[in-house]
């Protein structure tokens, strides 16, 4: 299901797929009414989506994405063998039921002709996503559109966004239910009230574009890089053995300040999700918890206990461990002990705040926004700047949430244009997908582009690539563009050699 094409309503309309007409003219049984289906005149509306039979044409409802406001999402998610709604989160403006059940009718009629409808997008910049996870539940993405960046490949982005969401979605499912749970349904009425629990992790990964975190798109741990490791680093690992574990981590506003080794070893979803589970938690306001976990690639099928801990507002710590030891006796034994005479150093790493680099880093300050991956440990460091160098009688430059859209837009365009992009384990259909959509001259040769920039009205950006990390930055649009390969080569040289990132 790589090649663009359209899908012809009357073919559909003729099948028994589903069992509702996607015609959206009557809401009888396939089959059971010999009415032709409606002239293109009467259509009200068109979805433009992936070739899934032999016809072209448009196909039926009305685009969700004209019932979704814009810039909003809807995830729904469904049994997969009967279309069985579970849950469905995101836009406050839920859609129709009719809508729900054509969406899912449709993805029926393409797999009953051997096809497997994966995404389309509609003329609003909006798009659809469907995937089924273990044979048993299907999650289907509504995007309204309003995301901007055409000049970047905003639907590019949009559609990216919207298939990480939905792995990021099943893996929060396994997660916190485990995975023999969602694909042996027994009672769908059961698992409709144990999905509840997922409900502040999923809408939290509905809410991504708020947080300025970007390893939900990167599957790269989101990291801050404090003045001093090793102390940080003696006291994670001291802890995590005092609490008979091997899996210890500290987070600081919400991004990873220094973790044991063997946390570093869990694939980098698990310790993007589990660092979004601890913020869930602690936006709750508990000062300590004790919350079985799955690990949805190591440990799908087997609970872990994980136990954290606020150390300040905005710092703490956590481990995944056994039956041992208790909550009482880990937090009024061991939090004291190691972390009580490390306020000082945690209050410095607060202070770093959401630019992620300590004091020693020294940035030029007409750099907008910067995010540089490891691509040997899958770790990120990601920061947008309000530039103070900006001369009087230029435009005004982009705020700061604009920043990080353009930033993940910048990211999306280079890594499914030219770059490469590294994952554990097989990729995912949708990742499989964008190997066929790369530029022709990079399919033309057998060497990697190094390097990419792209001009537009809001900023310039440069992406750098090595054997060992990737950079991407924005830039006023002011800077001469033959200085963008020195200023991101510089800024690569600067943050090493400063923090051996």
């Amino acid at each position: 299901m790589h090649e663009h094409g359209f899908i012809d309503p009357r073919s559909f309309c003729a099948s028994q797929a589903a069992g509702v007409c996607v015609c959206g003219k009557s809401q009888q049984r396939l089959g059971q009414s010999n009415e032709p289906p409606p002239p293109p005149s009467e259509w009200e509306g068109r979805i433009v989506g992936r070739r899934c039979c032999g016809n072209d044409g448009d196909f039926l409802p009305p685009p969700p994405t004209m019932v979704l406001p814009h810039g909003s999402t809807q995830l729904l998610c469904l049994t997969a063998s009967s279309g069985v709604p579970l849950f469905t989160r995101g836009a406050s403006k839920q859609l129709p039921f009719s809508v729900i059940g054509s969406l899912n009718g449709v993805h029926m009629f393409g797999a009953g002709q051997g096809a497997e409808l994966s995404c389309c997008e509609t003329q609003g910049g909006g798009g659809v996503v469907w995937r089924v996870f273990g044979d048993s539940v299907m999650l289907i993405a509504v995007s309204g559109g309003g995301g901007g960046g055409a000049d970047a490949g905003g639907s590019r982005a949009e559609e990216v966004r919207l298939h990480r969401l939905l792995e990021n979605v099943w893996s929060c499912m396994v997660l916190v239910l485990g995975q023999e749970e969602l694909t042996d349904v027994r009672n769908v009425e059961r698992l409709k009230r144990d999905l509840r629990s997922c409900f502040t992790l999923v809408d939290r990964l509905l809410e991504d574009r708020q947080e300025g975190l970007l390893g939900h798109l990167t599957h790269c741990v989101d990291s801050l890089l404090p003045a001093n490791p090793s102390v940080l680093q003696e006291a994670v690992d001291g802890f995590a053995q005092a609490a008979e574990s091997e899996f210890g981590c500290l987070l600081v506003r919400g991004r990873v300040a220094s973790a044991t080794e063997k946390w570093w070893r869990l694939a980098p979803q698990e310790v993007v999700l589990l660092s979004a589970l601890m913020r869930s938690l602690s936006a709750s306001g508990s000062a300590s918890c004790d919350y079985p976990v799955f690990l949805p690639k190591g440990s799908p099928t087997v609970a872990h206990r994980l136990l954290r801990f606020q150390l300040l507002p905005g710092a703490e710590v956590c481990v995944l461990c056994g039956p041992t030891p208790s909550l009482h006796k880990a937090e009024s034994a061991l939090v004291g002990r190691f972390w009580a005479p490390l306020v000082e150093t945690l209050r410095d790493c607060l202070a770093i705040g959401d630019q992620c680099l300590p004091g020693s880093v020294s940035l030029r300050p007409d750099l907008l926004a910067v995010l540089l991956i490891n691509r040997e440990t899958r770790r990120s460091v990601s920061l947008v700047r309000t530039s103070t160098a900006h001369p009087l009688g230029d435009p005004p430059l982009p705020a700061g949430s604009r920043c990080w859209e353009l930033l993940r837009l910048f990211y999306v365009f280079s890594s499914t244009h030219y770059f490469t992009q590294e994952e554990t384990g097989s990729p995912s259909p949708e990742e499989r997908a964008h190997k066929g959509h790369d530029e022709d001259f990079v399919l033309g040769f057998s060497h990697q582009p190094l390097q990419c920039y792209l001009v537009t009205d809001e900023c310039k950006s440069f992406g750098l690539q090595t054997p060992q990390h990737q950079l991407f930055l924005l830039v006023p649009p002011s800077v001469p563009s033959f200085a963008l390969r020195t200023l991101a080569s510089q800024t690569l040289s600067d943050i090493v050699s400063a923090t051996g990132f």
